[in-house]
């Protein structure tokens, strides 16, 4: 059984007298960078100047920067801006800064991983990757509790980079929740594929094919709507709470026969092979290949394949039903 690792398992000392550099302030960065500051660490975010970003970092109560500027005050260095800037951002403005004994920290392990970014081998590197948005990063740390994490270590060039980055993950109250230790490739390997395969990819996919299918066998696209989109937050919903068992529990018969029995057919030896096959290319590169290359070249699949999904009709009809929905956010 995995080891969890608590608050009493880490020393917040450690960061005491450490300037840490949150670069970036999108959800991640303002979750963790006010979590550390609250804890009474002392923060920097470092953020291109004067842009939106700045200004509600300011107004946060943070000291800001510009990332040269973060970097190279900083002991630890935060990556969380976007994966496929990361690269760019750390050649020009963070490398120069990084001197021996200082730490780069990532929460998540693509440009590592793949070689995009290559350290010097005299500074540690670790990742602290929190399981949830960087709102409920927050949100969880100001009532007390918090958001497990993951806790790797790349290099260790001090000996002390484990301590490091379980002061960090209780700096940003995750070892509140617990925290798992795993490696870079694990985390990187993992949560590509289930963001491609699961969470995002294969639900959507699953979601806009069922979709089709009602609508071309004569249904109303409102109905069918409801019944493939709009009542999957309500099984998601169950499934956080208690997984899957707790999902077939409060469902009716009707739905727990019909699932059981219809759910294999769907999700078959033809899909498992798929998901391997999505899981070999992120194993071997080819992804990281094939997302590195889209990101220098404007996006311009990626740009299509957005057109394409605004376009569809199961949008254009959410947006008219979730109009009629006072409950939700407005759009």
């Amino acid at each position: 059984m995995v080891k969890m690792f608590y608050d009493k398992d880490a020393n917040l000392d450690v960061l005491k007298n450490k300037t840490i550099a949150v670069i970036g302030f999108g959800s991640q960065g303002a979750g963790q960078s006010q979590n550390l500051h609250d804890s009474g660490l002392n923060v920097i975010v470092g953020l291109r100047e004067n842009g939106a970003s700045w200004k509600a970092a300011k107004k946060a109560g943070l000291t800001v920067a510009t990332v040269a500027e973060a970097a190279k005050k900083a002991d630890i260095i935060q990556m969380l801006i976007p994966d496929e800037i990361q690269r760019d951002v750390y050649e020009k403005e963070i490398a120069p800064h990084l001197k021996k004994g200082k730490t780069l920290c990532f929460s998540h392990g693509f440009n590592i991983h793949f070689n995009q970014i290559v350290p010097p081998k005299d500074i540690d590197v670790i990742m602290v990757a929190p399981k949830g948005p960087g709102f409920l990063v927050r949100r969880t740390y100001t009532e007390g509790a918090g958001v497990p994490a993951l806790l790797a270590i790349y290099q260790d060039a001090s000996g002390k980079a484990r301590e490091t980055g379980m002061a960090y993950a209780k700096g940003i109250g995750a070892a509140r929740a617990g925290v798992i230790e795993t490696t870079f490739k694990e985390e990187t390997e993992t949560d590509l594929f289930g963001e491609q395969v699961d969470l995002c990819g294969g639900c959507a996919s699953m979601i806009k094919a069922s979709f089709e299918t009602l609508v071309e066998a004569g249904y109303q696209p409102e109905i069918a709507y409801f019944e493939t989109l709009h009542e999957l937050k309500l099984i998601v919903d169950l499934i956080h709470e208690g997984g899957l068992a707790k999902m077939w529990r409060y469902v009716s018969n009707t739905a727990e026969y019909g699932g059981m029995t219809v759910g294999p057919r769907i999700i078959n030896e033809q899909s498992r092979q798929a998901m391997k096959e999505a899981l070999a290319r992120i194993q071997n590169g080819e992804f990281a290949k094939e997302f590195v290359l889209e990101g220098r070249t404007n996006r311009p699949v990626l740009n299509a394949l957005e057109r394409q999904e605004h376009e569809h009709q199961i949008e254009k009809v959410g947006k008219e039903l979730r109009a009629m929905m006072s409950w939700l956010p407005k759009e």
